[in-house]
């Protein structure tokens, strides 16, 4: 029993926390941030304002996670995002391929709880910040009102990936609300008042149908009149979730503080939408049908950007600007909302594509006058146009590794944020994001440290790529299609397509390349052909003339024709792709974008791939053969197909695959670091979407480890990851290592190895 004695005033009960970093939000910028720096081997302590992890993309919200790949619907390939929020993604694919929000809930916090580095906070909202001096943070104060405690959170660093940026606010921090305006950085596409200066909030809501009737009675509150929604007729019964993100409220109020007032406004939208769906009449299927969730809380698209060192703007993102501090990518189309959301007559978004990905600079990442602090997630230093690209969660959790292993750096070193923007703090830095598994476009690992490089390799086969043979299905050429093969400098193979006429006709072939070579926007026409075809099935040869200056992949081109049947291959190969010119009006790809005005963006075509278990390879054979398979692709430095697929992939004849690695002299090996090919091309998209697999086709889901002497060191089943460590607890003295890949039969894609690293300690 407990018994006080009354009294005029009590305090809270205070826990006080110390550590090497502190990050302020659980979305997954600042989960992926943490999980980075404790694996680096600091001290962190995550605090999290809300029951759940995961931000927009927890079950509060459910939001699909997206990044570079963009639903697979512009010309980003293989542009999912590497390291922690790749991690994520695979293991949700694993374990919950239907999308249901609350698994991806349990997969965030089972990650952050298993990292012994790292302390969570759930329900710990953070109220104030105090300062050693104008510039240094030196703790902050948080209150959790499940346990009734007051923290205080005491670090040299802190990360703030809070969304509003509650950290960098009241510390003082630089910051931006709006948009700028189109002359401050020579933007194009700054928008017009007219169209508004912020996005606003979405709530989303999900439907199940019960099998029996459903009546539905709105609440007092709920919109009366669905006609003041300009495009309420777009609603229908079978939409819902995040598919309905045009839900949208609040670009014309303060989006941090009138929050409140917009969720309102939203939850009106949302039960008289229902009860036009349900009581109108025109939707017949709804009957049986009810309302299995309403969000309660608002997915947030903008509020406060910090400002850094740099900005990022419109003009780094469509012209690919390079930076000497890369540390991250984007390539989520520049998407901006009018400010009226769903109650304006204007389209619900306004998507313009680059023609690649970009790099994103470390310099946007910390705040320009508060020296210890980090900015991750949609508050970095953008304008408001490159921020309507840089702002969504895959882009956001990308950053968040950034700055978890730059704070790490700078824990162990004693240093401040923008100290590792010399020279060679950053080189540091880059390498140690690239052997975290982390891709920044235009950089390779180069790892002194890893003892593959003085290893010779030898490989038991190695694939050619001669043929993609004619097993798979025949297509109609009713939308233009092309297959994507990698190619060194110099001529162009010779092919033969397989192709089937409803009567006689011409087929145009054309051979096209990107303008930038590590693009896969075919913008560059080098040869186009036209064919005269006979009624019938028959072989074409296709000769080229063209010579490339540089590696790349090439487009060979099939241009639409009704009467014409492509024959597809049922072989997929890692780095081969197939792509075609239709349309993804998810994204804004209406096979081409044309700006209408000058907007500061690019005329392109699109060409995407299809999802599985679609999209086959054109069947061809190739003459010479494609060479670009062998074994020292996995030390080059590069864990996914750039402009090559960057991979060592067997013959398809050979029984079991196996690559050694031998020394002249016996090696001490503490850990060896290897990299599967997971299919960076795929989305993953955490809600909604189903996807048709639990484990990529190209992913090794089982291999065997041996020393010299072909003992087992390791043998792994049931592998789904693209990234797999191995520890040993004590150094093993071998002179050789290698490694066993058993091929998956249920597919028709051989086995491929991205990387090997080995080190010593």
């Amino acid at each position: 029993m407990i018994r006080e004695q009354a009294t005029d005033k009590r305090s809270l009960r205070t826990v006080r926390h110390e550590g090497d970093l502190i990050v302020v939000g659980g979305g997954l910028s600042g989960v992926c941030c943490a999980i980075t720096a404790a694996r680096a081997g600091i001290r962190v302590v995550l605090v999290q304002d809300r029951p759940v992890l995961g931000g927009n993309s927890s079950s509060e919200v459910r939001l699909w996670v997206l990044g570079a790949t963009s639903h697979m619907g512009n010309n980003n390939r293989w542009a999912r995002e590497g390291g922690v929020i790749d991690e994520l993604l695979l293991e949700n694919l694993y374990r919950n391929p239907e999308g249901n929000p609350l698994i991806f809930d349990t997969i965030l916090l089972e990650k952050v709880i298993l990292e012994p580095n790292l302390t969570l906070l759930l329900n710990t909202a953070v109220y104030e910040v105090e300062k050693s001096d104008s510039d240094t943070i030196s703790q902050l104060r948080a209150f959790c009102s499940q346990n009734s405690t007051a923290y205080e959170l005491v670090a040299p660093l802190f990360c703030d990936a809070s969304g509003d940026g509650i950290v960098a606010f009241q510390a003082g921090a630089a910051f931006r609300m709006g948009a700028e305006s189109r002359e401050e950085f020579d933007e194009k596409f700054a928008p017009s008042a007219e169209y508004g200066e912020l996005l606003g909030h979405s709530i989303y809501f999900y439907t199940k149908d019960t099998g029996r009737p459903v009546r539905f009675v709105p609440p007092a509150y709920a919109l009366q009149d669905i006609t003041q929604i300009p495009r309420y007729r777009r609603f229908n019964a079978k939409e819902y979730g995040c598919q309905l993100w045009w839900i949208e409220y609040g670009g014309r109020l303060d989006t941090v503080h009138d929050t409140e007032t917009i969720k309102w406004e939203l939850w009106k939208v949302v039960y008289g939408v229902w009860d036009y769906i349900k009581n109108s009449g025109q939707f017949p299927e709804a009957e049986t049908m009810t309302l299995e969730w309403v969000g309660q809380i608002p997915g947030k698209r903008e509020s406060r950007r910090f400002e850094g060192d740099y900005m990022l703007k419109q003009q780094d993102v469509v012209e690919q600007r390079t930076h000497p501090d890369a540390v991250a990518f984007g390539g989520w189309s520049i998407d901006l909302h009018p400010a009226d959301g769903v109650f304006s007559e204007k389209p619900g978004c306004n998507q313009w594509h680059s023609k690649g990905l970009y790099q994103i600079p470390y310099r946007c990442l910390y705040s320009r006058n508060v020296s210890n602090l980090f900015l991750a997630g949609r508050i970095i230093s953008a304008s408001h146009v490159a921020f309507g690209s840089s702002r969504v969660m895959a882009t956001g959790a990308h950053v968040g590794q950034a700055v978890g292993m730059a704070a790490a750096l700078s824990a162990r070193q004693k240093l401040v944020p923008r100290d590792l923007t010399e020279p060679a703090q950053m080189q540091s830095l880059q390498q140690a994001l690239l052997k975290a598994g982390q891709h920044i476009p235009g950089l390779q690992l180069q790892d002194a440290n890893d003892l593959a490089h003085h290893a010779n390799l030898t490989a038991s086969s190695e694939f050619v790529l001669t043929e993609l043979p004619p097993d798979g299905p025949l297509q109609p050429l009713t939308h233009s299609t092309a297959q994507m093969l990698p190619l060194p400098v110099g001529g162009i193979p010779r092919m033969t397509a397989f192709i089937t006429a409803d009567r006689d006709t011409s087929l145009t072939v054309e051979l096209r390349r990107s303008s930038k070579p590590f693009n896969y926007t075919p913008d560059v026409t080098l040869e186009t052909q036209t064919i005269a075809l006979k009624k019938g099935k028959q072989e074409v040869d296709l000769t080229f003339s063209s010579q490339l200056a540089e590696p790349q992949y090439v487009f060979v081109m099939f241009l639409k024709n009704e009467h014409v049947q492509l024959q597809y291959s049922q072989l997929r190969v890692t780095g081969i792709l197939s792509v075609f010119n239709k349309i993804n009006p998810a994204v804004s790809n209406y096979g081409k974008q044309e700006p209408t005005d000058d907007i500061g963006v690019d005329t392109f075509e699109f060409w995407c791939p299809e999802r599985r278990p679609a999209g086959q390879n054109i069947a061809l054979r190739i003459t010479p053969g494609i060479r670009l398979f062998g074994p020292t692709m996995v030390r080059n430095g590069v864990q996914r197909p750039t402009n090559q697929p960057n991979a060592w992939v067997p013959s398809l004849s050979d029984a079991n695959p196996t690559l050694t690695l031998t020394w002249p002299q016996t090696q001490r090996i503490s850990r060896v670091e290897l990299r599967f090919d997971s299919d960076f091309d795929h989305p993953l998209e955490t809600v909604i979407m189903i996807h048709p697999e639990t484990v990529s086709p190209f992913c090794v889901q089982e291999y065997v480890l041996c020393n010299d002497r072909q003992e087992r060191l390791a043998h792994r089943t049931y592998n789904h990851q693209s990234s797999n460590t191995i520890r040993f607890d004590q150094p093993i003295e071998t002179r050789s290592l290698t490694i066993h890949l058993t091929k998956n039969k249920s597919v028709t894609a051989p086995p491929a190895l991205m990387e090997i690293r080995c080190y010593e300690a």
